[in-house]
């Protein structure tokens, strides 16, 4: 027989299953595949009969095309569903979009251009609902392209009908309690598009503002002059520092603070007022004249004349002092408030009720009127005075800020306004500066104690706090800094005001008296329109006539009118989406959702969006949050940590990336990143990952080739029967799935990636599947020793594919078709496999040393083959001289034995003398071996020859070759 005879009977690897991945190519007709067997049902239903796991989808915005956000976002919430569904937890996903809103508004106004005109508000609302499903239906196909597993038949849309009617209900439970009130108070407002914004969509930025400071002349002070008669006979004025100068026409007030020590500085012929601590600092912006440098060690600038320092007083001193306006004919009060401090400024705080919270408060504390001067396109209206009609505020800065000058009240050194970066907040739709502008807006009072659901008598905010610290408690924020970041917000924001000034949303369900102008504010005619919209939509409340939409019997409760007209503003959209756990998991439409849900997944800055609505709508309607858990993830940046931008060339065009790389890439992106933290991103991070995913895919193939002519029913060999190493294999699997199965308990989901890499590039490629070649490849077909290597192989292919499926879905379920059968028709059938197995530590140990020598003899043959000594490793004979003081020092290199040894090290032989020394260590030799090569696996041994009928077969090959025949 010749050598290509001898070719023949060697079991060369074979599959089906590629090494190149075509990932573009083959992944839309996996997804199709999929669909069409109604896969994600299938799981849900395996999934039911033994528990469930109810995780609510936040809805992304109904607008463009996703971008990375939502990949991170949407990829992390299949991670979790696969998860469940494949541990045996029902967790039936329902997508859901978010379609009313400015945004929408803005490109329907875009795309109707002129025609927006002639369009009614009937018509311009279905314009926008129309735009709003187009855009639903694309980004439902953008999501099931990633492999995504949800209802993406059966999603929830806040346009729909029952979602609307629940939304007012939810408005009607609320209002029941006493929590809906309508006043005149300061709100986030953006100019731009001329609306109130909620706290989650304000975007803080860097913004360049003038820096003024301001003298107000001290009109009444007798009250001051009985605890401090030193200042009789001087003049006095109140120093205030701004950025804001088109807020000074509305000044009311100038707040301090009672327990701040002040000072009055003598200072162009007058004292003035400033908190001592901030005196130096103003005197450098003011008067820098009136400072000498101090000593050069300290560099510090210091009084030149201590005597211009007339008095020191505390702020509660201050109170009851009346101030001239330096603009207008205005005498205000000195107020006290704890907000002043002496971080920056003066020490005492312009106030201007209209435009600001604190300052708001101070107005109700001291009642003084809500005053704002300004429009809902950020123009001055006539209330102003100084001739600023219809000018916008930015615009009219620099004209305060002359005015001031010539009126003497300017202080900054020069007469000129200085400028100022900082932090400042800006519109998150147009990115354009907002302003505070007190308008009347309907609110949900926080602080305001109501009757709430088995929590008896308290606020909103202290029952939403007592919540997130009980969430906190059992472990559910995740990461768990989210709890402070969220109870931090609670603590802080003011009521919620759910008033929006736009046309495509759910209105506000009110009316307005037509005789007195008294709101009608009622639970029952809220539900009462709610059953309107659960047949009409909320398109009802525009398009019908309000005594239709009203209760029969409605009433004004101050005149008695039965006359209304409608409310014109709708809903905050944070408000809708708020209402999802009510209008999606408790409505019953969806049989294996209930309300709470286990578990919330969205962006940190959700924080104070959706999971700060959800809280506030279920604490106040429920007495509790809508869900036991919350997990948030960073934002998307790229690979520098920078933001991602094309001007600054380091975009990444999701989309274009996709069709290079495939979803699959972009899944082990998501999977391999930290995301606790913000999750960085580029085209080199993606190569790096493609070559991390060819090892996975590579390790997935060596398995499925190895088993193409093995049956696990009838082939498969009992752990007795395994040699050392397959053990070794088993309990390194082992290992690993108690790794994995922990991080997804965990949701850390980067340590599976790493671990995987691991498992597959060291492990397994490099050692296990390397040292089984010459085993597999050349041994009987049913030999007990090579069944023995396609035992352990087949069940680390099926179960690493198991494993890995919450990931790598399109790779896993590719894989797993190509696995022997019997099996499940999909690995999200078969499950996690969660059973433990025997993890021998013993022997992992015990490889630990074999493996260290594997390393030592692999650098002398590399040395060896270097120097052309020998060709291939199983050309060379090894010896090994263990030198230790005593037997035990090697006993596992020589009980593990030379011919053992010989497989593991790839030679053909291996000679061990133990030599005893007080230097332990092992030395390493390699040779060419004396005898001839085998020619069918290769390996140098003396017996090759031996048989006259196969001259050039060693003892192993001719038996194999014999029952070939």
């Amino acid at each position: 027989m010749d050598a290509r005879d001898y070719r023949d009977t060697v079991h060369l690897p074979r599959t089906d299953f590629p090494m190149r991945a075509s990932l573009a190519e083959r992944e839309p007709a996996q997804v199709a595949a999929w669909e069409k067997s109604k896969l994600y049902e299938q799981l849900i239903e395996q999934s039911r009969a033994t528990g469930k796991f109810v995780f609510h989808d936040g809805p992304p915005y109904a607008n463009g095309s996703i971008h990375q956000g939502h990949f991170l976002n949407k990829i992390l919430k299949d991670i979790v569903g696969k998860i469940a569904n494949m541990s045996g937890k029902a967790c039936d996903i329902v997508p859901g979009w978010d379609c009313h809103g400015l945004p929408i508004e803005l490109q329907v106004d875009k795309q109707l251009g002129a025609k927006k005109r002639e369009l009614t508000g009937s018509q311009f609302r279905k314009a926008c609902r129309a735009y709003a499903e187009t855009q639903v239906d694309a980004q439902r196909r953008e999501f099931a392209r990633l492999g995504i597993f949800m209802r993406w038949d059966q999603p929830y849309l806040t346009m729909s009908y029952g979602y609307e009617a629940q939304t007012v209900r939810e408005l009607a439970s609320l209002t029941r309690k006493g929590a809906l009130y309508r006043r005149k108070r300061p709100v986030h407002w953006c100019p731009r598009d001329a609306t109130a914004l909620a706290e989650a969509e304000v975007e803080y930025a860097p913004h360049k503002s003038p820096s003024i400071y301001v003298k107000f002349d001290v009109a009444e002070m007798s009250s001051l002059l009985a605890d401090v008669p030193q200042l009789a006979g001087n003049k006095l004025a109140l120093a205030i520092w701004t950025t804001t100068p088109w807020t000074i026409p509305a000044n009311l007030a100038i707040t301090v603070n009672p327990e701040i020590d002040y000072v009055v500085y003598e200072l162009g012929g007058q004292g003035v007022v400033v908190a001592r601590d901030l005196l130096n600092h103003f005197l450098s912006e003011c008067a820098p004249e009136q400072l000498a440098v101090g000593l050069p060690e300290d560099g510090k600038r210091v009084l030149r004349d201590h005597t211009k320092v007339l008095a020191h007083l505390k702020g509660s001193q201050l109170a009851g002092l009346k101030y001239r306006h330096p603009l207008m004919d205005r005498i205000s009060p000195v107020v006290l408030g704890e907000h002043p401090t002496t971080e920056a400024g003066t020490g005492l705080v312009h106030t201007a009720p209209g435009h600001g919270e604190d300052d708001y408060q101070m107005g109700l504390k001291y009642g003084l009127p809500i005053f704002a001067p300004v429009d809902s396109y950020g123009k001055f209206t006539a209330e102003a005075g100084l001739s600023l009609l219809g000018k916008k505020i930015w615009d009219a800065n620099p004209e305060i800020v002359e005015l001031l000058a010539a009126a003497g009240a300017l202080l900054n050194a020069g007469g000129k306004a200085g400028q100022i970066e900082h932090s400042y907040p800006h519109c998150w739709r147009c990115k354009q500066p907002v302003i505070f502008r007190a308008t009347d807006q309907w609110w949900i009072a926080l602080d305001q104690e109501l009757e709430l659901p088995g929590l008896g008598r308290t606020s909103i905010r202290k029952a939403a706090l007592g919540a997130v610290d009980g969430i906190a408690d059992a472990g559910g924020f995740i990461p768990a800094w989210g709890k402070d970041r969220i109870r931090g917000m609670v603590e802080g924001r003011p009521d919620w005001c759910i008033s929006r000034q736009r046309q495509w949303g759910v209105p506000i369900p009110v009316g307005y008296c037509h005789a007195c102008r008294e709101p009608l504010v009622s639970a029952d005619a809220m539900e009462f329109v709610a059953s309107w919209f659960e047949k009409e939509g909320a398109d009802a409340w525009f398009d019908r006539p309000l005594s239709e939409l009203l209760p029969a019997d409605s009433k004004c409760t101050k005149c008695g009118g039965v006359e209304f007209d409608k409310e014109t503003d709708i809903l905050d959209v944070w408000f809708d989406s708020g209402s999802s756990f009510a209008a999606v998991l408790a409505s019953g439409r969806w049989p294996g959702l209930s309300a709470p849900a286990d578990l919330y997944l969205e962006g940190s800055d959700q924080h104070r969006g959706w999971f700060m609505s959800s809280l506030m709508i279920g604490i106040g309607t429920r007495g509790q949050a809508p869900y036991k858990s919350c997990l948030t993830h960073g934002f998307v940046v790229a690979e520098d940590g920078r933001k991602m931008s094309k001007s600054l060339g380091n975009y990444v065009d999701p989309q274009a990336a996709l069709k290079k790389y495939g979803a699959e890439v972009f899944r082990l992106w998501v999977a391999s990143s930290d995301y606790r933290d913000d999750v960085r991103l580029s085209n080199n991070i993606l190569d790096q990952l493609s070559e991390g995913y060819r090892k996975i895919r590579n390790t997935l193939r060596y398995c499925l080739s190895q088993c193409f002519d093995f049956n696990p029913a009838t082939d498969s060999v009992h752990d007795d029967e395994l040699e050392p190493i397959d053990r070794f294999a088993l309990s390194r699997f082992e290992q690993y799935r108690r790794e994995v199965v922990a991080a997804y308990d965990r949701y850390e989901f980067h340590r599976v990636y790493h671990a995987t890499v691991d498992l597959c590039a060291t492990d397994l490629s490099a050692f296990y599947f390397d040292v089984l070649k010459d085993r597999t490849y050349c041994s009987g077909k049913a030999w007990r020793e090579r069944r023995a290597a396609q035992t352990v192989i087949h069940k680390i292919g099926q179960d690493l594919c198991r494993l890995l499926a919450p990931i790598a879905s399109f790779t896993t379920e590719e894989a797993w078709q190509h696995l022997p059968k019997p099996r499940p028709e999909s690995v999200f059938l078969a499950g996690l496999p969660r059973d433990e197995q025997k993890l021998d530590q013993d022997l992992l140990d015990q490889f630990e040393v074999l493996r260290a020598a594997r390393a030592q003899v692999n650098l002398e043959l590399e040395k060896q083959r270097a120097a052309k000594v020998f060709g291939k490793s199983n050309e060379a004979e090894v010896a090994l001289t263990l030198r230790s003081p005593d037997e035990d020092e090697h006993a596992i290199l020589r009980q593990f034995g030379e011919a053992r040894l010989a497989d593991l090290f790839i030679v053909g032989k291996v000679t061990l003398t133990l030599v005893k020394s007080e230097q332990p260590g092992i030395e390493v030799t390699a040779q060419r071996s004396p005898h001839k090569s085998c020619e069918r696996c290769w390996r140098a041994l003396a017996e090759v020859g031996a048989d006259p009928q196969h001259p050039n077969l060693c003892a192993r090959c001719v038996r194999a070759v014999s029952e070939a025949r």
